[in-house]
């Protein structure tokens, strides 16, 4: 609690701090402001005053008849109280002063540097410093009934300093802090308790540690991450993402879509919801990534993708599918074989060696005729080996499992590899021993490979329990299984997503209680997909 008081209010005071500033510049260019209009209406004033000199009859006479001129200081005087001007001084056509607020140097000359156009005819101001300050002076040439300038009448002002024109405006700058200070305190407190909010309660010191914390992190992580805003910027790209995608150089800020043209991670953006356990293919690169959504407040900010290199998880996919069976084959086998030499002992004991050769050989010429047969049309040693451990597998559990001697595979199909075929036949076939396991009948599956140079057909046929109609639209759903277990659910998820990697499509027959009959077909051609 401690903690947030502190940090709320070093915010409220730096942003009332803010406000103060503002008030300040802000009350300094509205000074600046009076000052230069109180100096135009000063302005004013004064011409029309210098002007109401120059017109007035004593003064014209006193100037155009020496005899007169006594007439000249009363009136330039009276002029002066009247008007509240510093000082009315009137001079002739030689500059001498014939008016002055100071009588001594009545009748002396001027020597003003400024004076000069005024004895040309010229109306204008004028502002200069002296020893009491800064004065501003108005000039108006005296002309006269014929339009012949005979003096200058000349009205001068102080100018008032800013601590005069400051204590004049004391009521409206009093009511100004009295207005601006409460609102400012206020909205001082409102906007730090809204960044105080958007900060997570932290100091600024302890974001910039987690931000470094967090960077580090990343990108000492195995796996890739990248990262983007709800503007598909890039916020977030560790090293082990530019390895395994073969980037170079420094990509935050930059648009995803830039760098990586064929990247799926701004579609999280669209859908507004993860994806997990996605094979995809980026830049050339086959990963498996996982991909959410970032959201802050019940709004979606952003995206980040974390993806491995799928060579790291193949052990698993194997593992799901035919590794794990490649084991399990090899201990049928060895019981397998147990049993025949058993058998084969049994009938030596017995004296019947004519017996023993003749099942020798038969269970030979079967097993060599089968080897023989996948290893001269199926190409790959993984897929033969895998479908040998499944008839293996098959005849532990009483099922005939049967591959169509037509059968041939001579290359994979473009975007897959033999471990994508491997997890579509190992979870077809498995999926086959769940629904013959309740079956008391002869059990059978069937398998068949087919290729030629447009597609390449694969198909699984079992005389199981069948799958129910509201099942068969959820089977490839992650998690969804009719079996039970938590570790269920996986495979047909697996063969779902190779399917969409490999531009494939599944067609599904099963009559409930009779079996089931799975076709997948995949495009040998690239264009196709």
């Amino acid at each position: 609690m401690l903690q947030r008081l502190r940090i709320g209010s070093k915010i409220a005071i730096l942003s009332f701090g803010i406000v103060l500033f503002s008030l300040l510049i802000g009350g300094t260019i509205l000074l600046g402001t009076i000052v230069h209009l109180r100096e135009e209406e000063l302005g004013r004033r004064l011409l029309v005053t210098a002007r109401t000199v120059a017109q007035m009859p004593e003064i014209r006479d006193g100037l155009r008849d020496p005899r007169l001129r006594e007439g000249i200081q009363p009136a330039a005087e009276r002029i002066r109280i009247i008007n509240d001007a510093t000082y009315v001084v009137v001079m002739d056509m030689n500059r001498f002063r014939q008016s002055h607020p100071v009588e001594s140097l009545i009748g002396s000359r001027s020597a003003g540097e400024d004076e000069g156009a005024a004895f040309a005819e010229h109306t204008y101001l004028s502002k200069g410093k002296g020893d009491l300050g800064t004065v501003l002076r108005a000039f108006v040439p005296v002309m006269d009934e014929n339009h012949v300038q005979i003096g200058v009448a000349l009205v001068g002002r102080l100018m008032p300093t800013i601590p005069q024109i400051i204590s004049g405006m004391t009521r409206e700058a009093s009511l100004v802090l009295l207005l601006s200070l409460p609102f400012g305190l206020w909205g001082s407190w409102k906007l730090a308790q809204h960044i105080k909010q958007q900060m997570f309660e932290l100091e600024p010191q302890e974001i910039a540690r987690l931000l470094v914390e967090r960077t580090a992190t990343f990108h000492a992580m195995h796996e890739g991450v990248i990262a983007i805003d709800k503007h598909e910027a890039i916020t977030i790209f560790n090293d082990k993402a530019k390895e395994m995608l073969g980037i170079q150089g420094e990509v935050i800020g930059r648009p995803i879509r830039e760098v990586i043209p064929d990247t799926r991670l701004p579609e999280i953006l669209a859908m507004n919801h993860p994806v997990y356990n996605q094979e995809l293919m980026v830049r050339g690169a086959r990963i498996m990534s996982n991909r959410v959504p970032i959201t802050v407040g019940g709004e979606t900010v952003g995206a980040v993708a974390i993806f491995q290199d799928r060579t790291e998880v193949t052990r698993m996919a194997e593992e799901l599918t035919g590794v794990r069976a490649f084991v399990d084959a090899l201990r049928v086998q060895n019981h397998e074989y147990m049993n025949k030499l058993h058998t084969i002992g049994g009938l030596i004991q017995l004296g019947r060696n004519d017996k023993a050769l003749d099942y020798l050989f038969e269970i030979t010429e079967r097993r060599e005729e089968l080897t023989g047969f996948l290893s001269a049309r199926i190409k790959d040693e993984s897929i033969g080996g895998l479908l040998l451990g499944k008839i293996s597998r098959g005849q532990e559990l009483g099922i005939e499992v049967t591959v169509d001697r037509q059968s041939r595979l001579d290359r994979f199909p473009p975007r897959l590899d033999q471990h994508d075929l491997v997890i579509v036949l190992g979870n077809l076939i498995e999926n086959a021993f769940d629904a013959l396991a309740p079956v008391e009948r002869d059990k059978r599956i069937f398998v068949s490979i087919e290729q030629d140079e447009e597609i390449l057909s694969l198909l699984v046929e079992d005389n199981g329990t069948g799958i129910e109609e509201p099942a068969r639209a959820r089977i490839f759903d992650r998690g969804f299984t009719t079996k039970g277990g938590s570790d269920r659910g996986i495979g047909l998820h697996l063969v779902a997503g190779i399917l969409h990697k490999g531009g494939g499509e599944l067609s599904l027959e099963s009559t409930p209680g009779e079996g089931t009959s799975i076709t997948v077909t995949f495009p040998m051609m690239e264009e196709d997909l």
